[in-house]
């Protein structure tokens, strides 16, 4: 007998030690294109190649409440929070795949009663308790094909929550820029309408003087009304902006509006952005390295698929007490199995081959979806870094063009009050040095967020040092410790 399970064991253990792992093994994608050296505004001075600050870009606007909404927004964001759920969700899923590669025990155990109604035999009492053991030998790499699937899937996860982070980030930022684009032209809106008023003024004291006509003052009129009903629409996206705001930190909207009520001046972009290489940016965006994980993931799932084209092995085992209508607890109730086992799909009609085929056509189309990936965070940058160029031109044009438009009027008024020009003329230019003026505060406000934009396509928001670890360990908060089995 001890010879007999001393072969059970050596048997399991030359298994255990000649295991393989069928399937393709995993290398990496290999884009048909190169990437290119360089972006190719690369050379503008508002670019330069040290992507270091890329973390937390957002500090370059030195504006506190900005920098207050964005961390609160990192801790309190829902769907940020939804994102971390998933990443513990993953990470349960790599504990679940380890387990089935160590052995299963239970416990069991039942009472029943049977009657021969053939022979009118009396009923008869039978107990049983027990413990069941079963341990799969991965021979073929069925089980390690699985963990690898299931950790590259996790890793995937916590990219996906880095990717959240990044479009969280550039929201806060670019909702709190429109807030103070927003309140810079109400102010503007204001003045403006002040400055209509006083020559609403002006020609109604020039009409009772006979030195105007009632078509003057109409017109007067017609343009503060118009300047009037412009304002209503700019509260609206205001309270818009705010609300939003709100609901990316975990606020509500009325605490919210309080703290962003008082207007403060459009934060300044920076000069110059580091914007790096195209290699850079592969390795910094989030959504990229998912995609590379995830097809790290159907790549192994390859494996496990063609690992049921090969026999199963395992030992099992079991040793219980079992009694027919005696005492569960005698010598003679005892009870011991142990010994191998083998199970192989001879004949299963093509569905094993066309899983197979399925899974191969999986990755190809994950293979697919990384270099879309790729191509798109390329497409983004480069467009960020084009509207980022040219939005600085058009705030220098259009403050020129309201610095001129405010000369316009001021001598345009002279010139009327003198009784040399018409009102029109004078119309004309209220009419430009408010369209002037609000095309300077939205210029300025896209042009801080143009930069915004360009950082969330270059990825930046999270700690690039902070790498996702490829051996299933957890990241992102979870601890450092191995992904949990059972027992």
């Amino acid at each position: 007998m001890l010879a007999v399970r001393r072969s059970h064991w050596l048997l399991a253990l030359t298994l255990a030690g000649s295991g393989c792992r069928v399937g393709p093994d995993y290398a990496g994608p290999t884009a048909d294109e190169p990437l290119p050296e360089r972006f190719r505004d690369a050379d503008d001075p508002a670019f330069h190649g040290d992507p270091a600050a890329l973390r937390r870009w957002w500090a370059v606007f030195d504006d506190e409440l900005l920098t207050a909404l964005i961390d609160k927004a990192v801790a309190d964001n829902l769907d940020l929070r939804v994102a971390l759920a998933r990443v513990s969700e993953a990470r349960a899923r790599v504990g679940i795949a380890r387990a089935g590669g160590a052995p299963q025990v239970g416990i069991g155990a039942g009472v029943e009663q049977a009657r021969d109604l053939s022979t009118g035999f009396a009923t008869r009492t039978r107990a049983t308790a027990g413990l069941d053991a079963s341990w799969e030998i991965d021979v073929f790499g069925r089980i390690a094909r699985g963990v690898e699937a299931a950790t590259a899937e996790y890793q995937a996860t916590a990219e996906d929550r880095r990717d959240v982070q990044v479009s969280l980030v550039a929201e806060v930022a670019r909702a709190y820029l429109s807030v103070r684009a927003l309140q810079e032209r109400l102010a503007a809106a204001a003045s403006n309408i002040e400055s209509q008023r006083e020559i609403l003024a002006l020609t109604e004291t020039r009409k009772r003087d006979g030195l105007a006509s009632g078509l003057d003052v109409s017109q007067a009129r017609q343009v503060l009304a118009s300047s009037e009903a412009a304002v209503p629409p700019l509260r609206i996206a205001l309270a818009r902006e705010i609300n939003t705001i709100a609901v990316l930190v975990g606020e509500h909207p009325r605490e919210l509006h309080g703290r962003l009520s008082e207007p403060r001046p459009i934060p300044v972009p920076p000069a110059s952005i580091a914007v790096g290489v195209p290699a850079e940016l592969v390795r910094q965006r989030p959504d990229i390295r998912a995609a590379e994980r995830r097809l790290a993931a159907q790549t192994a799932r390859v494996g496990v698929a063609t690992a049921e084209l090969y026999p199963s092995f395992s030992i099992d085992g079991s040793l219980g007490l079992q009694s027919l209508g005696g005492n569960l607890l005698d010598a003679g109730s005892r009870s011991l199995a142990l010994g191998p086992s083998m199970r192989w799909n001879l004949f299963t009609a093509g569905r094993v081959r066309n899983q197979i085929k399925v899974e191969d056509a999986r990755v190809e189309q994950t293979l697919l979806l990384y270099e879309r990936a790729v191509l798109s965070a390329l497409e983004e940058v480069e467009s960020a870094m084009t509207a980022f160029t040219e939005q600085r031109v058009r705030v220098d044009a259009v403050e020129t063009a309201a610095e001129a438009s405010r000369e316009t009027l001021r001598l345009a008024t002279r010139l009327y009050r003198e009784g040399l020009i018409g009102f029109q003329e004078v119309l004309d230019a209220q009419r430009q040095v408010f369209a002037n003026e609000s095309s300077v505060a939205e210029a300025r406000g896209l042009g801080a967020t143009a930069s915004v934009q360009l950082y969330r396509a270059l990825g930046g928001g999270w700690d690039p040092d902070e790498e996702t670890l490829r051996d299933g360990a957890p990241a992102d908060g979870a601890g450092s410790e191995e992904a949990p089995n059972d027992g």
